[in-house]
């Protein structure tokens, strides 16, 4: 399997998860879980062969993910664009596979993160899907076009003016190809919203079916795999951490019960699977490479 991208079908659709590359998260049991008891944390990383004390960064993919759906041509998240040395090969990437950037008719942004929007624009400011209908809920621009409020976050000063000054970057000069949805519902035929607040106050999911076939792609709601068997425990970049909670488990449940097909944007590459019911929890059961 090649580290920049994955073919795969849906039903009669065609899917490929893009790499924009990659991105080093430092003392991530501090990002990842945020308000997890520091002995039950060893404890719980040990059982995946992590030593707490030892484990110094994770290497997280930033994938995007391709859909055509033989109607349309759907692109989910721009990527991080120049956040990092390491990142930006979403488009290089998608001429690889014989896709230009003018093919791209839809694009849908889960949330506002850098990594999700930094490949939004080109080096001149301007769309870098010219033809596309960009996609967004309401309740997310509003968020970070206003005032955002990241008090909440724990993290610190210089990673909150990041995640601040992207959006200020990245989201006004596609407003005039935006599309703001208010509500759950379809996006195209095959692709539906579903409002997943608690990382972010408007982050979106995505239920997507073609010929009988269901993928969820559950962006950060959850951003580790160890999230699925702990979902209490919160990331230090969930700006409402008692909605989080209910919203993982809410999402975790229907991927179970409808036995979907999963993409889990921060998960090991390409970062699809299944979420498998255990006890009151859950568990990742990766695709086999």
């Amino acid at each position: 399997m090649s580290k920049e991208t994955h073919r795969f079908t849906l039903g009669t659709s065609e899917c490929i998860v893009v790499s924009d590359g990659t991105f080093a998260y430092h003392h991530p049991a501090q990002v990842f879980f945020a308000n997890a008891p520091k002995e039950r944390l060893a404890h719980v990383l040990s059982e995946h062969d992590i030593h707490l004390d030892q484990w110094e960064q994770y290497i997280s993919p930033y994938p995007s993910l391709f859909i055509d759906t033989g109607q349309h041509r759907v692109l989910v998240d721009t990527g991080a664009g120049s956040l990092a040395p390491t990142t930006g090969k979403l488009i290089p990437n998608l001429q690889a596979e014989g896709i230009s950037t003018e093919d791209i008719d839809t694009v849908i942004l889960t949330h506002g993160h850098p990594d999700h929007i930094g490949g939004n624009i080109d080096e001149e400011g301007k769309p870098a899907f010219p033809n596309a209908r960009y996609v967004m809920l309401k309740d997310e621009w509003d968020f970070w076009t206003s005032e955002p409020d990241l008090s909440p976050l724990k993290i610190d000063e210089h990673i909150k003016q990041i995640i601040l000054e992207c959006p200020r970057k990245n989201l006004p000069p596609i407003q005039s190809q935006l599309d703001l949805i208010e509500h759950e519902g379809e996006i195209v035929p095959g692709i539906h919203a579903i409002a997943t607040p608690g990382h972010t106050p408007g982050h979106m999911a995505l239920a997507i079916s073609s010929g009988g076939e269901k993928l969820l792609c559950i962006s950060d709601t959850a951003i580790h795999p160890i999230s699925l068997e702990q979902p209490d425990w919160y990331a230090a970049v969930d700006s409402n951490p008692d909605q989080i909670v209910t919203t993982k488990r809410r999402l975790f449940d229907r991927a179970a019960t409808e036995k979907s097909l999963v993409h889990a944007f921060h998960f090991p590459f390409p970062g699809l699977g299944h979420i498998i019911q255990r006890g009151d929890a859950w568990q990742w059961q990766p695709i086999e490479a």
